[in-house]
């Protein structure tokens, strides 16, 4: 189980922009690297959904109620995962999950999880 430390999370009008960042401070650079990433969230009432993924590759995959709104992305020197979101809606509201995979070619990213951040949007 690793150690990924979420930030990044608070309260959006509809139709702005938050940045969600999960760091890895225990991970070296070679295994941050090696591994796939991805964003959930789970909103109340409602079962973890997976809505970025992306591969030690390079390759995204994004759910389909954001795609073209969020962007996952790494910074390695700073051993960070990113979800840049952009024209933010209430349905969007929940908390948001970090999780990473040792097998850098998954697309459901789930062996270790960060502790979530929430983010609420308002309309």
């Amino acid at each position: 189980q690793d150690y990924l430390v979420e930030s990044g999370g608070g309260l959006a009008q509809a139709g702005g922009s938050l940045r969600l960042s999960c760091k890895g401070p225990r991970m070296i650079t070679s295994v941050f690297n090696s591994r796939a990433w991805g964003w959930y969230r789970q909103a109340p009432g409602k079962e973890r959904e997976l809505v970025a993924a992306l591969t030690k590759g390079g390759n995204t995959d994004y759910a389909t109620s954001v795609k073209g709104r969020f962007t996952i992305s790494r910074d390695s020197a700073r051993k960070t995962v990113y979800l840049q979101l952009n024209s933010l809606k209430p349905d969007d509201t929940g908390v948001y999950y970090c999780a990473t995979d040792r097998d850098g070619t998954s697309v459901i990213p789930n062996d270790s999880w960060g502790q979530g951040t929430q983010v609420t949007v308002s309309s």
